[in-house]
């Protein structure tokens, strides 16, 4: 079986740092992170203040612009070999949240007909085929925080085995809500920081939790030779997928990192490369103890303590579902710039912490290959192996 090279060639993204992949790169590079006061709700009962909201939105009428520029363009494709993969770690939970207090409030018969619809974590890569008519595969990946990843992952081996040609991948996410900061508050897992600029420290010895951000970012995964064929500009090129679970708690990592440090050597492994030829790791960090305690084991156990690492969450929050291909976006970013972004608001890493974390200020680097991790309650992970692109 000859294997297809499957390259990046776009991608969009909505973030609490930026509403498109070039102001999203410069808050990066810049050092502006987008966590603030909660604005959607009143805070007051719970210790929780700081999130990551998506403030100046793009008008709808913008974006509608744009997709019926990008309708026209998808119609020239093979539809059918055209597919779509966009993950979601929990749905529609606005949604659930309004309707099940309009039933509290009034009545069984008062829930509106489009709950169900609106809800379904599936919806999202439904509605996006639907509007650029892909009749390939089309789904969600629910693995909570590894969501997205595992879209880009899945994409990637439906290119790489060639039953497709082109798939938009990634995840969209949006739960600072009451019942979706209340939820993660009673599982005590949020930070209760006051400053926002401290609240999300990955690797910090002073972290406490990690802070709700929200948005989406998508991307556009295509064999080489249909890239190539079209005269597409190629971003970067995936080239390895692992995925595993810890099979140890629901909530918890394995201590010894062990799960994670499987998921990052089975990508390297596809991706043919050995541990000294990655430049760069956009971890999860998370900013919660064990979560990272257990990575930097990872890290370190596979790749060693020399390669630089940073975690991007310290800009934009924790976007669940959609922070795999937030994060993809980063790591592409980085690579294409040659700059590693900092670990913002991370001023003295934690005792337990061996890996090379980049904080303080980002830092020049040449990058042929990056990986970024993302892990999920559940025990998931998933870790995306990236390349340079080079003509």
């Amino acid at each position: 079986m000859t294997l297809n090279r499957v390259v990046v060639t776009g991608y969009g993204v909505t973030s609490p740092i930026g509403n498109t992949p070039e102001a999203f790169w410069d808050s990066l590079y810049q050092g502006k992170i987008g966590i603030g006061p909660i604005t959607k709700f009143d805070t007051s009962d719970i210790p929780v203040h700081n999130a990551g909201e998506i403030h100046d939105f793009p008008l709808i009428n913008t974006l509608f612009r744009h997709l019926n520029m990008l309708i026209w363009i998808w119609k020239r494709f093979d539809r059918d070999r055209t597919g779509v993969i966009v993950s979601s770690g929990i749905g529609g939970l606005q949604e659930m949240q309004e309707q099940v207090i309009r039933m509290h409030d009034k009545g069984i018969r008062r829930i509106q007909p489009m709950f169900i619809p609106k809800a379904l974590s599936n919806m999202a890569a439904g509605n996006i085929a639907l509007r650029i008519g892909a009749r390939g595969v089309c789904k969600s990946v629910t693995t909570a925080c590894a969501s997205s990843n595992d879209a880009i992952g899945e994409a990637f081996r439906e290119i790489k085995f060639g039953y497709h040609d082109v798939i938009l991948a990634g995840g969209a996410e949006s739960t600072i809500n009451e019942i979706g900061i209340g939820g993660f508050n009673a599982l005590t897992a949020l930070s209760t920081t006051e400053d926002p600029a401290r609240s999300a420290i990955p690797f910090d010895k002073d972290r406490n939790g990690f802070v709700m951000g929200e948005g989406a970012g998508v991307l556009v995964l295509e064999s080489l030779e249909h890239a190539q064929k079209r005269g597409a500009t190629i971003l970067a090129e995936v080239v390895g997928y692992g995925s595993n679970c810890d099979a140890y708690h629901q909530t918890t990592p394995t201590p010894d990192g062990s799960g994670a440090a499987k998921a990052i050597q089975l990508a390297i492994d596809e991706a043919g490369i050995v541990p000294e030829q990655v430049d760069y790791v956009n971890a999860h960090g998370t900013s919660t103890q064990a979560n990272e305690k257990g990575e930097s084991k990872a890290i370190v156990t596979v790749l060693g303590k020399e390669v630089p690492v940073s975690s991007t969450k310290s800009f934009t929050g924790h976007l669940l579902g959609a922070a795999g291909s937030v994060e993809a976006i980063a790591t592409i970013e980085a690579m294409r710039h040659s700059y590693i972004p900092m670990t913002a608001g991370t001023r003295e890493l934690s005792e337990d912490i061996e890996a090379n974390v980049v904080y303080g200020q980002g830092q020049e680097a040449d990058i042929a290959y990056a990986i970024s991790n993302t892990f999920g309650f559940g025990g998931h992970n998933a870790v995306l192996a990236f390349k340079r692109w080079e003509a």
